[in-house]
C-alpha cells in the first residue's frame, strides 16, 4: 500500500526554498511513527533538506542525475523504479517534494495529511488538489494551537476509491 504523507496548509503549500513552512512537534512525532521501519521515497531535493538520515528508514531518492550518489540510500531515477523497488514492504512512503507528489497522486492507496489551518501565501512548493472523487476521508484528528504548536491542525487519511 503506497502511502504518500505530507503537511499542507489551508492553500495547499507545503514548502518555500526547499524547507517546511512550520514547525509543528507532534507532526514530527507521528510522522516518525508511521513511517519508522518503512522505505521512504523522495525527490532529490528533498532528501538534502533533510537534517540527515532519518533513522531505521530506507532512503529512496528519485533523481534525473546519472551519476548521483549518497551512501547508505539507493538511488533511482523514476518514481515506477522506486515503487519497485519498494515492492517488499507492505507500507513505503513517499515524503515529497512536490512534483514528486504530484505523480504519486494516481498510484498512491492511502494519503496521511497533517492539514495546517493557515495560508502561506510566500510559499514556491504546493501540494496537488485532493480529487474527492477518487479519494475518501476516513478519518480525522482535531489539534489546537498550543505553546508549542503555532496553528491548529489535523491529521486526515484519505484511502483511494476502488
Amino acid at each position: 500500500m503506497l502511502t504518500i504523507i505530507v503537511a499542507v496548509a489551508e492553500n495547499s503549500a507545503i514548502g518555500k526554498d526547499n524547507d517546511l513552512l512550520w514547525h509543528l512537534p507532534i507532526d514530527f512525532k507521528r510522522f516518525k511513527k508511521l513511517t519508522t521501519g518503512h522505505h521512504i521515497i523522495m525527490g532529490r531535493k528533498t532528501f538534502e533538506s533533510l537534517p540527515g538520515m532519518l533513522p531505521n528508514r530506507t532512503h529512496v531518492i528519485i533523481t534525473r542525475q546519472k551519476n548521483y550518489t549518497q551512501e547508505n540510500c539507493v538511488i533511482v531515477n523514476s518514481l515506477e523504479e522506486a515503487v519497485n523497488y519498494t515492492s517488499s514492504d507492505t507500507q513505503p512512503f513517499v515524503i515529497g517534494g512536490g512534483e514528486i507528489y504530484k505523480q504519486a497522486m494516481d498510484i498512491a492507496d492511502c494519503i496521511e495529511i497533517t492539514r495546517v489551518h493557515t495560508n502561506f501565501e510566500e510559499a514556491d512548493t504546493f501540494f496537488p488538489k485532493i480529487d474527492l472523487e477518487n479519494w475518501k476521508l476516513e478519518s480525522e484528528d482535531k489539534h489546537l494551537k498550543d505553546e508549542k504548536h503555532q496553528f491548529d491542525f489535523t491529521f486526515e487519511t484519505y484511502k483511494k476509491k476502488h
